[in-house]
């Protein structure tokens, strides 16, 4: 399957069956800014919920917080974004488009959209931050930015988080949040867009073992994206160049997947040294150090940063997870989700609408809400067509009432990958299913 035939059949299942819809649709779209619809949400939820749990929840030494979107522009003064953080940027002459200056097609002179030869002129630096302002009367309002990233909000939250939550170092403070960049060529469906999501964690410590800390997680956040089940010869790392490391950066390397338009990004990890500390420290006027109440030795932490964008995994899973196969001579689209992040855990269907079927599935549909397993219910068409639509859905099992329900009490459950059936009692169903939801 050709590349670009793979991200068309993508982008046109996400939307049929809601996952992803073109923000503001009815109106023509807004450039490179995407709603989640009811399965899209879920998976989102679920994958954030994932990372949370594994950075959180499941270890003592890294703290949550949910810093605000509007912050003191002083921030990114200090952070460096006011001044450093822009794109060289050039307008063909003829259509009028503008392009990053650095890009491989537009370095010939060629104006990727139109064609015209020379169409550029002289590159002009340009802020990818969203600038608004903060007051009732613009004129007299101070101006401020939408974030660019979700770090900054840890670091001036750093002895806040330090002191209160008791904290020593080596500690770390995860975030998810929005974050909003004027990206001046946007595109890959919901890989690069103007608004989204990262899943934030910056880890101090003392310097010295920094070094040591950085291989740690490395290693760490690799293997939480294996245990999601994908595939490993689509994943690796790249580490920056001296040319590619950013200014603050001691040490660098990308997570990358192999999407079907390249290798690309999705999650970084950094060894940022004390920049940040340092930085808002002398702009701010207050001392950022951490004091060590053993020794009594006063230092600025390094930081280990991991830098996951939550709209590109969720692209990486949906890519990986998605395959074309025949089973017993039909096509079949699958989306192969591991049952943790699947938006529907089960489908539920009466096999025909009589004999009081209808009833019983609806019955243990409604078991299913309550009792926190995500279900879909389907009576409509013939029961092959109800399973193809919930392998395209990503469900991984589907329940089906039929004639023997009456009889003993079971039903039967499918399985999306193997298509196994086997019977379940009906009043089992819901532990049959947690357990295959845990341990998968």
């Amino acid at each position: 399957m050709a590349s670009g035939d793979l991200m068309d059949k993508l982008v046109s299942l996400t939307k049929r069956r809601g996952y992803v819809f073109q923000s503001s649709e009815i109106y023509g779209g807004t450039g490179s800014v995407w709603d989640y619809g009811p399965l899209g949400v879920e998976l989102k939820n679920n994958l954030k919920a994932l990372w949370w749990s594994a950075m959180v929840h499941q270890r003592d030494d890294i703290e949550g917080l949910d810093a605000a979107i509007l912050m003191h522009p002083g921030v990114w003064e200090a952070s460096g974004h006011v001044e450093g953080f822009t794109d060289p940027l050039v307008e063909c002459s003829s259509c009028h488009r503008r392009f990053r200056a650095d890009l491989p097609e537009v370095e010939g002179g060629q104006c990727p959209t139109c064609g015209t030869r020379n169409a550029f002129g002289t590159p002009r630096m340009f802020n990818l931050m969203f600038k608004t302002f903060m007051g009732p009367v613009e004129e007299d309002a101070a101006a401020i930015y939408l974030r660019p990233e979700t770090a900054q909000g840890i670091y001036v939250n750093f002895l806040n988080i330090q002191g209160t939550a008791r904290q020593k170092v080596p500690f770390g403070i995860a975030q998810i949040g929005k974050a909003f960049r004027n990206e001046i060529t946007p595109g890959n469906f919901i890989f690069r867009t103007r608004e989204f999501e990262q899943a934030e964690m910056q880890f101090f410590v003392k310097p010295g073992t920094d070094d040591e800390w950085f291989e740690r997680w490395k290693a760490d956040r690799m293997a939480w994206h294996a245990g999601l089940g994908i595939k490993a010869e689509k994943l690796r790392f790249h580490q920056h160049t001296e040319e590619e490391l950013a200014h603050y950066a001691k040490l660098a390397f990308d997570i990358e997947y192999e999407f079907p338009f390249g290798w690309k990004e999705f999650e970084g990890i950094h060894n940022r040294t004390d920049f940040d500390l340092s930085r808002h420290q002398e702009h701010s006027g207050k001392r950022l150090e951490y004091i060590d109440a053993a020794t009594n030795e006063r230092y600025v932490p390094y930081v280990i940063e991991t830098s996951m964008g939550v709209d590109r995994t969720l692209l990486v899973v949906l890519t990986d997870a998605y395959r074309e196969e025949v089973v017993e001579g039909e096509e079949r689209v699958v989306l192969s989700l591991d049952p943790r992040l699947a938006p529907l855990k089960a489908a539920v269907f009466p096999l025909v609408k009589k004999d009081g079927l209808p009833e019983i599935a609806t019955k243990l549909h409604e078991g299913l809400r309550k009792a926190s397993v995500p279900s879909f219910y389907d009576a409509a068409g013939s029961i092959g067509r109800r399973y193809r639509r919930q392998d395209e859905a990503g469900t991984p099992w589907c329940i089906t009432v039929d004639g023997q329900t009456n009889e003993d009490d079971t039903v039967t459950i499918r399985d999306r990958d193997s298509l196994e059936q086997v019977r379940v009692a009906t009043d089992k169903v819901v532990g049959w299913l947690r357990e295959r939801m845990a341990g998968r």
